[in-house]
């Protein structure tokens, strides 16, 4: 296999006739999934999605793809085509269309009427082209056949990108549930054309690679749900994603057998079902669905509410609940339903909210103590059908953590593709499909862009590392006032110190040996305040880790007067 190496260079210019492929996102990481494919100096840029962060990134909001490759060369972008609607393939479009408004998008009826409303919270008005599966499309020298394919949100679709290099099959997020709830499988018929045609670059969601045997189907869920309704007393609240129709529906259906109403909570979910009803995509039956202001006039037993968070991030409805801090509020006898799974990294995230619920006497019903949830991504043995269906010329594993791309790649050499036919990459690695035959080339820069706030890129890991500097030990500031002219301590050194145990008498011990060292500095000629701050940060710092066992932020400050 091709593993990517840190001595790879800049990739050389694409030979004519051959196809580059950089993935800016999603290779290393379950999300912010993003592919740029180039053909002829012209780019098509398959989904765009943000990451979401994680404990040690303190006050990120959202993880962006790193642009930086394509920002040169915004104007030789032909489209974007996104396979479905998740936050983590639509999610950082506005970020992308900021740069250029007029990029067209493509995608399902579904997937652009989620985007189009994110959009308008951008105030953007999207150029937008509405494919389903069975079209066929150009886009300059890309020729795009879009293929059904089963996913954990209608509309989702795969896409086949024909060029004069070949042709790549990009599956975005895909299962092979054999009952999906809208009757729509992935098209296996179309994908066993295209392998008699000829696959030349197989580029495949790995999430589920590690997990043998196949994907429980979706109305496996249906009866557990039921039988929770069933055996609830009080309020019921169901937390799963906000695009998450399927799952909604499901709850919607209970809801109605059990004389029960629904109530969503939380703007993206509201916002969401909404586009699904109205398009058709999820079916409310009469009566079910009511404001959440008039939750109050009815019983506890009448109740059901629909909420985002399921992944326990900390803004979301369901943790503000278990944190106490929403209008909604649960207590013995509630049952809340968790109707995911875990996405690597948010494990403490969500045991933190499940334990919070517990604490004030709800009973959590979640994926580890019930069937609740079923996953979204094919399986191994799903993958190993795939393969043995399309016989590619090349994989490329895309779609997961470095374990999930490597288990992929290892079913991909057990179906028989050469181990040198099977690239395995993360983000910024280069890719070049050149005489049928796919290698790694090169890499470009390709960070992680973090909006905090307002702000899109300011934030780096250095700001990053500080933060969680100063929310693990503390930080201390020293204020001092020395003589310009002969380097006498004329005020101080002052010391406050913040998120210690011990008071700022504590630091009493170290004052006369701070300031001898400073005058000690004057001395030798290093009078000026840069110098005497390090005398500060050195001899503070050496002392609060011998004493105190810490290493906080020390922010010295000193006047010449």
């Amino acid at each position: 296999m091709s593993h990517p190496h840190p001595e790879l260079t800049l990739p050389p210019a694409l030979p004519s006739g051959a196809l580059r492929v950089v993935a800016l996102g999603g290779l290393g990481e379950v999300g912010r999934n993003m592919a740029v494919l180039e053909y002829a100096g012209r780019l098509l840029v398959i989904d765009c999605g943000v990451l979401f962060p994680e404990d040690h990134q303190p006050g990120v909001d959202l993880i962006l793809p790193d642009f930086e490759y394509i920002k040169d060369r915004l104007n030789d972008i032909e489209a974007i085509v996104l396979t479905h609607g998740h936050e983590d393939h639509i999610g950082a479009v506005p970020y992308l269309l900021r740069l250029r408004r007029d990029i067209p998008l493509v995608g399902s009826r579904l997937t652009l009427a989620f985007i189009e409303a994110k959009l308008k919270e951008h105030r953007i008005t999207p150029v937008t082209r509405v494919v389903a599966e069975g079209d066929t499309e150009a886009f300059g020298d890309f020729e795009c056949e879009f293929i059904a394919v089963n996913h954990s949100i209608p509309d989702a679709l795969a896409v086949a990108v024909t060029t004069g290099a070949g042709t790549v099959l990009h599956t975005g997020d895909f299962k092979m549930d054999q009952l999906p709830m809208d009757g729509r499988i992935t098209d296996l018929r179309a994908f066993a054309r295209l392998g008699e045609k000829g696959v030349d670059l197989f580029m495949v969601d790995s999430t589920n690679a590690e997990v043998p045997g196949f994907v429980s189907p979706e109305r496996g869920i249906g009866p557990v749900l039921d039988q929770v309704f069933a055996d609830s007393t009080k309020r019921i609240i169901v937390a799963s994603f906000a695009s998450h129709v399927h799952r909604v529906q499901q709850v919607l259906d209970a809801a109605y057998t059990h004389n029960r109403r629904v109530a969503l909570v939380g703007r993206s979910m509201v916002r969401n079902m909404g586009i699904a009803a109205d398009l058709g995509y999820l079916n409310v039956p009469d009566g079910v669905l009511i404001d959440i202001k008039k939750v109050d006039e009815l019983r506890d037993d009448e109740i059901v509410l629909m909420c985002t968070g399921s992944q326990g991030e900390p803004m979301a409805a369901l943790s503000r609940i278990a944190n106490n801090d929403h209008k909604v509020s649960v207590g013995p006898g509630d049952t809340v339903i968790m109707a995911s799974s875990l996405i690597p990294g948010n494990e403490n995230a969500v045991f933190r909210v499940i334990n919070g619920l517990t604490r004030l006497g709800a009973r959590v019903v979640h994926s580890g103590n019930a069937k609740v949830h079923v996953s979204g991504h094919a399986s191994a043995g799903e993958l190993l059908y795939c393969y043995n269906i399309l016989k590619p010329r090349n994989v490329m594993p895309v779609h997961g953590e470095i374990r999930h791309l490597v288990a992929n790649a290892a079913l991909a050499v057990q179906t028989g593709v050469p181990a040198d036919r099977v690239v395995l990459a993360e983000d910024g690695i280069v890719v070049d499909l050149v005489n049928g035959k796919a290698s790694i080339v090169g890499a470009v820069p390709c960070g992680y862009v973090y909006v905090d706030g307002s702000s899109v890129g300011e934030i780096t890991e250095v700001e990053l590392k500080d933060r969680r500097i100063l929310g693990d030990e503390g930080f201390i500031s020293i204020f001092a006032v020395v003589s310009s002219a002969d380097g006498k301590v004329l005020a101080g050194p002052q010391i406050h110190a913040r998120g210690f145990a011990e008071q700022d008498a504590v630091f009493d011990d170290i004052l006369p040996e701070l300031t001898a060292a400073l005058e000690d500095a004057a001395r030798n000629g290093n009078s000026d305040a840069h110098s005497l701050q390090q005398v500060i940060r050195r001899v503070v710092g050496r002392w609060v880790s011998n004493r105190l066992r810490r290493r906080p932020m020390i922010i010295p400050v000193v006047v010449e007067a």
